[in-house]
């Protein structure tokens, strides 16, 4: 055994030092930071990313030694609670609301708080937590991330760190359901299944997904598991895992249309009527007659209302603002609808002239659609991008690897108390972003620019 042991450090000792060291470095994120102290931040996150490089570049054949070390990287978490972001104290929120027979989708917090003898654990601290902004708006968080928060919430026992756990837990393992079937995927499409990797040991992912409980993760999860069902023509099982993927964020809507021309027609509308019907099921316990009205009123907002680490909308602020004085409030109302509609447009578009019966063409079309709605978009967070980094391992563009990094340039947001973004930042993250998808599209492997040619 002694000999063993030796062997193996002689083997894997560089990798070991930079898993101690990452481990370390999470253990500062986790434990030692305010995320008001940008440069902190931004120098732990680089040595992360830099450290997570050369970590899959020595050991990229060896699953197990990087399986483990990311889960150790992910459980450095488990205890604490999360200092980047106060999504989570709304997420217990609704799971105590749910199981207390409340409809979250229908009572906003900021009433039910005026109530006495609110059936809520902890509720004026969750109140609180979750900022003036949440309070004042329904939940735009779909039935499954709902069950989430209701079971987190019971397992919880009436403890804000209880359910932290509990969600965390649940994370945790939707990422190591994304290794599983996304290495299945990536061997499907004779594609080296260590790509996955990029994902599972990305800090945006660590960082993002599992220290500050946003649950990307859990739709990704859902969302390959089904790419890889449909890529073993087991649509049928498929549609009603893609309809659990939805109903955790709603994003893989934009990509249904894509699906026409791999299917065709007939199979096309078997799929719909199976995605759509089990998406009923399970929004019909939460039904009632303000229940529409409400949610799209909340999912809307993030089209017409919220700004935040935006590319292309900053650019067009700034000349609208500046030479035809443009109204902010007014404008970003104007540039929400516009980008909702060309965002359809362009989907539509992908959909009828790329040739999406070829599995390849079928996942680059989906990369093309989300890193155009995120170009345009008014909000981008830094974990939004996840989605993109799984979409990449799929295809031939790293883009959305670059972009990973490049996203923490966005926090410096909250290193001030008026959360006012610094726009050369912005501009060097996109400057980067859009740089390298150049390259990659002219100058690496690609001879022209043909988004619509395949």
């Amino acid at each position: 055994m002694p000999h063993q042991i030796t062997k193996f450090w002689k083997l894997h000792a560089y990798s070991i030092l930079i898993v101690l060291g990452c481990t370390l470095f999470y253990a500062v994120f986790a434990f030692d930071l305010d995320r008001e102290d940008f440069p902190k931040l931004l120098g732990l996150f680089a040595a992360l990313f830099f450290f997570h490089y050369k970590l899959i570049q020595f050991e990229k054949w060896n699953f197990k030694f990087l399986l483990v070390a990311g889960i150790l990287f992910r459980l450095v978490f488990l205890f604490v609670e999360p200092n980047l972001s106060q999504d989570f104290y709304r997420f217990i929120w609704d799971g105590e609301l749910i199981k207390n027979g409340i409809n979250p989708y229908i009572h906003l917090p900021n009433q039910l708080i005026l109530q006495e003898n609110l059936p809520i654990a902890n509720a004026p601290e969750l109140f609180a937590g979750m900022g003036d902004l949440s309070a004042k708006h329904y939940s735009n968080y779909p039935p499954i991330n709902q069950l989430i928060f209701t079971i987190a919430a019971m397992l919880g026992g009436g403890s804000i760190l209880g359910s932290i756990i509990t969600m965390r837990l649940t994370i945790i393992l939707a990422d190591i359901g994304i290794l599983y079937f996304g290495r299945k995927l990536l061997q499907n499409l004779n594609r080296s299944n260590h790509m996955a990797f990029w994902y599972f040991l990305n800090p945006l992912v660590v960082v993002e997904l599992t220290g500050n409980l946003h649950f990307e993760g859990v739709m990704l999860f859902f969302f390959v598991w089904s790419l890889y069902l449909i890529a073993i023509n087991k649509w049928v099982w498929g549609a009603p895992v893609y309809a659990l993927s939805i109903m955790v964020k709603l994003v893989p809507i934009l990509f249904l249309p894509l699906f026409l021309k791999y299917f065709g027609f007939k199979k096309s509308v078997l799929f719909y009527i199976l995605v759509g019907a089990t998406c009923i099921i399970l929004l019909l316990p939460f039904y009632s007659q303000v229940f529409i009205n409400n949610y799209s009123e909340t999912v809307g907002l993030w089209f017409s209302n919220f700004e935040f680490n935006a590319g292309i909308y900053n650019g067009v602020k700034k000349i609208a603002v500046n030479y035809f004085d443009a109204k902010p409030w007014e404008l970003i109302k104007i540039y929400g609808k516009v980008i909702a509609i060309s965002v359809i447009i362009g989907t539509l578009l992908i959909a009828f002239l790329r040739k999406n019966q070829n599995y390849n063409v079928l996942i680059t079309s989906m990369l093309i659609v989300l890193s155009s709605y995120y170009f345009l978009s008014s909000t981008v967070h830094p974990w939004y991008i996840v989605f993109l980094l799984v979409l990449s391992i799929f295809t031939r563009y790293q883009f959305a690897m670059i972009w990973s990094f490049t996203a923490v340039l966005s926090y410096y947001a909250y290193s001030n108390s008026d959360y006012i973004e610094n726009l050369w930042l912005l501009a060097i993250e996109y400057i980067l972003v859009f740089g390298f998808l150049i390259y990659e599209l002219i100058g690496k492997g690609e001879k022209k620019l043909h988004f619509f040619k395949k």
